[in-house]
């Protein structure tokens, strides 16, 4: 067992500079009794306050930190209830020795040292992954972007549309003693009934599917979904169909099980598949909002596809993304709606229309298939968190989701109008094909501009972008596109982060359109 007073930080004749040691921030989201409680609670697990030195007294400690006393004997209080402190009479408040039992005690090594000696032996990089995942082009943003004054950023929720009274009123529903009963059990492979049963009811009709509970799959998101089809359905020999631009980690996750690929182009019908779809075992496609170009497949070309798949025995993995969020005429069905030889794999999310920080999807396909991706999902991590399926479930089950969907669609549809206004007010952008809905446009900018320098030089300026290179198959396919989302940035700020843009993008093509004649 390791003893606080054999970690050399605090001497046992030496008192602690209380002071220093709990650092309280007024301004925190935290109460000031919660981050005593904290500071306290690292400072024991540190061993930086050894057994046999009693705590100031809740006076003096109040007196040291500049807060209530009620604070300090709140705190204190709270861990000796969790057996962090014992409270003797008459010598005051220690940390319980028995906290600390079952810790190892070994010295933490020098960085630098390990470092050096795993360089020596020729180890420092470890084992040697069969995949070069790093080698793959990916979608990159900032974590900080919610600090930038314009951030056109796709794929994140705007916290002020998020119905903070209704999930809290899902999660108390959630943690009643009964609930907890239930989730706190390993589930093995099943799902939750009841959000099981939602997605059957509710969400599902919305797109005009209709399918049994048991061919309905609960993943963690869509991408999740489309690693396990990815999974079951392709190997070495496999060719797997693909729109091009695509979605960015689709191809990715695809590309580690085959090399085999047909590239499909997308027009303002959506995809247009050929006679090269034959050659395919499945094709990979986005008809709601096609990503990235936002462009919708019209009921009739979704029929032709579906023959198409049919004469050729493909399979078609539709990915129903941003489905929900159609701002002119009436949704299309979705392409598992018109599917009458479960030839159709559904994707759908969660997340999208509630956080992105919930990775709750769900995938419908035919019983054996659902089977069968159910036993290779428990081989991964068996099932999706199950406190958090309840919680969605009575998201769900209590209409919230609903209610949520009509504020986002209706905040969505007067941000994508202004932004549309505002792209249409200058000539160095181009949207190309119509748009009818969801959270960003696909803008084209003058060949002689680079998406990506204007990318960096937008961050610059206060701008998040997402350049449109990696979205296309080929590393020399077209580098002056962009993606320029709305579902994030307030709606007053939209026209003047898009003239701002317009500047940059006029000042990168003079600067380009200089460079033949100074060559």
């Amino acid at each position: 067992m390791m003893r606080p007073e054999n970690c050399h930080v605090v001497r046992t004749h030496e008192k602690p500079m209380w002071h220093q040691l709990f650092k309280l921030d007024s301004g925190s989201d935290q109460s000031l009794q919660a981050q005593l409680r904290q500071a306290l609670v690292k400072a024991i697990l540190d061993g930086r306050i050894p057994v046999d030195v009693p705590l100031p007294s809740s006076r003096e400690l109040s007196r040291q930190l500049s807060v209530a006393r009620n604070t300090v004997v709140l705190a204190y209080q709270h861990l000796i209830d969790e057996r962090y402190l014992l409270s003797h009479e008459r010598r005051g408040y220690f940390v319980n020795p028995a906290i600390l039992d079952g810790r190892v005690d070994s010295p933490r090594p020098n960085s630098a040292d390990t470092r050096s000696t795993f360089a020596d032996i020729g180890v420092e990089q470890g084992p040697v992954p069969v995949f070069d995942l790093l080698e793959q082009r990916s979608i990159n943003r900032p974590l900080d972007w919610r600090l930038y004054e314009y951030p056109f950023i796709y794929g994140q929720a705007d916290s002020s549309l998020f119905p903070v009274n209704d999930w809290r009123e899902a999660c108390r529903l959630s943690l009643r003693v009964d609930a907890i009963s239930r989730w706190t059990q390993d589930r093995v492979d099943h799902d939750d009934d009841l959000l099981v049963e939602q997605i059957h009811t509710r969400v599902l009709p919305r797109r005009g599917v209709w399918a049994d509970k048991e061919e309905i799959l609960i993943t963690a998101g869509a991408q999740n979904a489309l690693f396990l089809i990815a999974q079951l359905l392709l190997d070495k020999d496999s060719v797997v169909g693909m729109e091009d631009p695509c979605y960015v980690d689709a191809r990715n996750i695809f590309r580690l099980y085959t090399h085999h690929r047909e590239l499909f182009p997308v027009g303002e019908r959506g995809v247009e598949t050929d006679e090269r779809l034959s050659r395919c075992k499945m094709i990979y496609v986005t008809p709601s909002h096609q990503c990235p170009t936002t462009t919708t497949m019209p009921l009739d070309a979704r029929k032709s596809l579906l023959e198409q798949a049919a004469r050729d025995d493909v399979t078609i993995v539709e990915d129903d993304y941003e489905s929900e969020l159609n701002f002119v005429g009436k949704p299309t069905p979705a392409l598992k709606s018109l599917d009458t030889e479960h030839r159709v794999i559904y994707v759908g999310s969660l997340s999208k229309t509630l956080a992105p920080g919930l990775r709750v999807g769900f995938m419908v396909g035919p019983k054996k298939f659902i089977q069968q991706a159910r036993a290779l999902r428990r081989l991964m991590y068996r099932h999706p968190p199950s406190n958090n399926q309840r919680t969605i479930a009575h998201f769900l089950a209590l209409g919230h989701h609903d209610s949520a969907l009509l504020r986002l669609s209706q905040s969505f549809k007067s941000r994508w109008q202004v932004m549309g206004d505002a792209l249409r007010r200058h000539d160095v952008f181009s949207t190309l094909r119509p748009t009818f809905g969801g959270s960003a446009f696909w803008v084209q900018l003058p060949e002689s501009v680079s998406a990506r320098e204007l990318e960096v030089l937008a961050a610059q300026n206060g701008i998040v972008i997402n350049a449109g290179d990696n979205y296309f198959a080929s590393r020399e396919g077209p580098g002056n596109f962009c993606r320029l989302g709305f579902s994030s940035i307030p709606e007053d700020r939209i026209d003047a982060g898009i003239d701002k843009l317009a500047g940059l993008v006029r000042q990168l093509a003079e600067r380009g359109n200089r460079r033949p004649h100074q060559s």
